[in-house]
């Protein structure tokens, strides 16, 4: 392909789970998020992760299964030549025993811990929800940063309602402390936040404080609402939805974006995930 005057266009290769550019315009990790494979987990963890094997993905969004230990569920993993940079924990969690999320987290050898939601009533995210976010996270980033790890937030959709000359999500960025509180960056949420900001001018406007990145596109047509909530049919193969992956991707990397996992949360996964990095491919 010709060069334009100032960059190549993307060409993405795949080896396992490496995406990387031709003249090495950046190179990443593809992993998956483990909520992908809700409907498989409970039948099997091992078997489950066989399939992840089979993907081809070396990097996992995770945690223990019901009834292990987070030592068990990364042996399970590193058997298979899958490593967790990254796990989850809940809101409650972050707020009530921060120093246990941190040593799950280094249990597993994750690097980031992510929280992806906020408790609020029904649809009514509030400036109060906001504040009290802010304050936990604050105060659990720190505990999370004294134990070596960082925080991210994932947003969700619903933080996007105005506020001032901006949304809940900006308060949220602006308020927190960048040296304990960083964010994951959810495609389809953001989309799904209903045009406050596209992921490109979020990227744009808060660079380094993203760290990490569900890849997740939302089907054409559909105009988000800001309740964090949608049909599993509208989570569909990347490439085939509204997000500008080009575009996304040139900025994630100025960001500095490390990790990328692909979450699929329709009911087709098995499906979709080897079609999403058939698209990758063919950036």
């Amino acid at each position: 392909m010709k060069k334009t005057s100032l960059f190549l266009f993307l060409l993405l290769s795949f080896s396992g789970t490496k995406l990387f550019a031709q003249k090495k315009l950046y190179t990443f990790q593809l992993g998956v998020q483990a909520y992908t494979f809700r409907n498989h987990f409970p039948k099997g963890t091992e078997q489950t992760l066989d399939i992840i094997q089979k993907m081809g993905f070396t990097e996992l969004e995770g945690g223990p299964q019901k009834g292990q230990t987070p030592e068990e569920f990364k042996k399970m993993c590193n058997d298979r030549g899958i490593s967790i940079p990254s796990t989850g924990c809940g809101f409650e969690e972050l707020r009530d025993n921060p120093q246990a999320v941190a040593d799950k987290a280094k249990a597993l050898g994750a690097k980031y811990v992510m929280c992806a939601w906020i408790p609020h009533k029904g649809n009514d995210f509030t400036l109060d929800d906001t504040k009290m976010a802010v304050e936990v996270f604050n105060k659990g980033g720190k505990v999370l940063a004294d134990n070596g790890l960082i925080f991210c937030y994932h947003d969700h959709g619903y933080e996007f309602r105005p506020h001032d000359k901006g949304t809940y999500m900006d308060y949220i960025i602006q308020n927190t402390d960048p040296r304990y509180v960083s964010f994951e960056m959810d495609v389809l949420w953001t989309i799904h936040g209903g045009g406050a900001a596209s992921p490109q001018e979020l990227l744009k406007r808060y660079g380094n404080r993203w760290k990490l990145m569900h890849v997740k596109d939302l089907r054409k047509g559909v105009i988000g609402d800001k309740s964090g909530h949608e049909p599993a049919e509208n989570d569909v193969v990347l490439g085939t939805g509204q997000a500008d992956w080009k575009k996304i991707f040139k900025l994630s990397k100025k960001a500095g974006i490390q990790h990328y996992f692909i979450e699929d949360e329709s009911n087709k996964e098995l499906e979709n995930v080897p079609k999403s990095i058939e698209y990758l491919k063919s950036l």
